[in-house]
């Protein structure tokens, strides 16, 4: 098992990792929309909270030798359902033609009261 750290991608708040590595498959941590160069939640909304939420995936991605072409599946935490077509936009275009398998559920509440987190699942 490796664990996965890189500077791209906000630093773990608490006691996990960004990512762990087990075989050829890649495991993220859950990511929100946490700007990695100045520690602060992203403002505006789910659109660009889940534009920055796929930059951070996408950075711990590389750094375990892997990227978004390679996700197999994510699960989608959304704190109000109502966002899911916007969420959903910003999702598609990030990872284009490319479509994997999906979760998405509601939740009560997030970290730091962002509006979106995802976790993701990818070969390396």
């Amino acid at each position: 098992m490796e664990s996965i750290r890189t500077e791209h991608a906000p630093a773990a708040i608490g006691p996990y990792s960004q990512a762990v590595v087990v075989g050829d498959l890649v495991f993220t941590a859950g990511q929100i929309a946490l700007d990695p160069t100045s520690g602060k939640v992203v403002e505006g909304g789910v659109e660009p909270q889940t534009a920055r939420v796929m930059e951070n995936i996408a950075a711990v991605l590389e750094a375990a030798g892997s990227s978004l072409s390679q996700v197999v599946k994510t699960t989608v935490f959304l704190t109000d359902m109502a966002d899911f077509p916007a969420m959903n936009k910003v999702y598609a275009e990030a990872f284009g033609d490319h479509k994997p398998a999906r979760a998405t559920v509601a939740v009560a509440g997030l970290p730091l009261g962002v509006r979106v987190e995802i976790e993701a699942v990818a070969t390396r």
